[in-house]
């Protein structure tokens, strides 16, 4: 686990979303406790949270201003990559905060206006899973989990689950790791919330990757590797670790190979670094408007990371907490 320094470190007030799950996740602090709801209160106040709300808009978006063509209504809230509202929207969302903040609500209602309103002109029904697992994970985590047109991407998921229990964007094709976004919507509706069907493909999908190891599809690709954060769509070896751990499969013996990976990648110091900011993949991997990015990033790569540092303790305690392995 954290050394006392490394602790010390994710504890510091200058991180607030950082200190609030490291006192909840790694040192088991109810949300009752006072220093936790003190956190809580700072995560919009302090740091990366105040800096992406900071360039928010007044009407909950970060583009310039609404679409005027169908071209724009096409793009609204997702372009440019990876800077416009959905991209800001997934990492606020990551820091912990909900429509409880009225400038949550903005967004949210952005997002249900343009892209999930059943008149829209285009909406995410039937859309990538990468687009629909994103929107549902992070309206969800925003306290939207009860609104049937949230319900609707759920539906979406599970129909587009593939026979072998992954996921894809193409019609007929078999599913890949990099379609990590609707297992991990999956994840992110409470226990209590879920439906029989859905921990059904939940069982489906974390055996999808358990078969793989997590990494092993094809050649070796390097990207999964290394570790990155934001994600966006992209995957890595990081975040199939914390997903399958968060789901309750930690005592998998089929973890073991990542996990490996996981403990090569420690610093001396304790903690991790990021690798590499997204898009972290081949060029000829990419649509050329991706190639031309204005990157989203928290931390510099190369650096230790406080918000890999957190994820990667958060998967070694569910690990330890888990028994010896089976």
């Amino acid at each position: 686990m954290a050394t006392p320094a490394v602790m010390d470190w994710l504890l510091e007030g200058n991180q607030p979303a950082v200190r609030f799950y490291a006192l909840t996740d790694l040192l088991g602090r109810s949300e009752d406790d006072p220093e936790v709801r003190a956190a809580r209160a700072r995560i919009p106040k302090v740091g990366w949270a105040r800096t992406l709300l900071a360039r928010q808009g007044p009407d909950g978006y970060w583009e310039r201003r609404e679409p005027r063509t169908v071209k724009e209504y096409l793009y609204f809230l997702w372009f440019p990559e990876f800077s416009a509202t959905i991209w800001s929207a997934m990492v606020l969302a990551d820091l912990g905060l909900t429509a409880r903040d009225p400038r949550i609500r903005r967004t949210a209602e952005r997002i249900f206006d343009y892209k999930l309103g059943l008149s829209s002109m285009i909406n995410l029904y039937h859309e990538e899973m990468c687009a629909v697992g994103n929107a549902a994970r992070t309206l969800t985590r925003f306290g939207y989990a009860d609104d049937p047109r949230v319900g609707r991407l759920y539906d979406w998921i599970l129909e587009d689950q593939r026979s072998d229990g992954g996921w894809n964007c193409s019609q007929g094709t078999p599913g890949t790791l990099e379609r990590w976004e609707p297992l991990a919507a999956l994840a992110a509706l409470p226990r209590s919330e879920r439906s029989g069907r859905m921990e059904r493909s939940i069982a489906r999908g974390a055996e999808f990757y358990l078969r793989r190891r997590l990494f092993r599809e094809g050649p070796r690709y390097a990207p999964w590797f290394r570790f990155h954060y934001p994600n966006h769509y992209f995957y890595d070896i990081l975040v199939g670790l914390d997903l399958l751990t968060r789901l309750g499969y930690a005592d998998d013996p089929r973890l073991r190979p990542a996990l490996k990976i996981l403990m090569g990648k420690r610093r001396r110091d304790g903690t991790w670094a990021i690798d590499r900011a997204n898009p972290d993949a081949p060029p000829s991997l990419l649509h050329l408007h991706v190639r031309r990015v204005r990157r989203l990033q928290l931390e510099p790569p190369g650096r230790p990371s406080k918000w890999v540092t957190l994820t990667a303790l958060r998967v070694l305690k569910r690990v330890e907490e888990s028994g010896p392995p089976r």
